[in-house]
């Protein structure tokens, strides 16, 4: 196991403004950040956003060398929690078979009034049901 840090960018313009990273390994560990719907999703519903955001998820573990196979953890914000079962059929599609631990948190907005879900994920390089 490496102990050296790889920050991972997705581009998005807050990143350098903010100081953040789309995602973060270190070690075995890859920690990605919330992540929201992008701009063009204004008009989705929840598990439309959902699935968008869980693209942009994918796209940095498969940066950081994992995938959501070595998901161990998902923490969910939505702003209406009678949105549980969209987000619950998004999450459930991605992870049927991986089953990690999972919160689901409701909070009163995010950055972008149209956004209804926010997600981060947790994974460790090796977690993987298969490995």
């Amino acid at each position: 196991m490496s102990d050296k840090r790889l920050n991972i960018s997705s581009g998005a313009q807050f990143e350098p403004i903010y100081g953040y990273s789309r995602a973060v390994k270190f070690g075995n560990q890859i920690h990605v950040s919330g992540t929201c719907a992008p701009v063009g999703h204004e008009q989705s519903d929840t598990y439309t956003q959902a699935m968008a955001a869980f693209e942009i998820i994918g796209t940095a573990l498969k940066k950081a060398g994992s995938s959501f196979d070595e998901v161990v953890r998902t923490v969910v914000y939505v702003t209406d929690i009678k949105d549980f079962e969209q987000v619950t059929r998004a999450h459930g599609e991605i992870f049927k078979n991986i089953r990690p631990a999972s919160t689901t948190v409701q909070v009163t907005s995010f950055l972008r009034p149209w956004q209804s879900v926010e997600i981060e994920t947790y994974a460790i390089a090796g977690a993987s049901p298969q490995a």
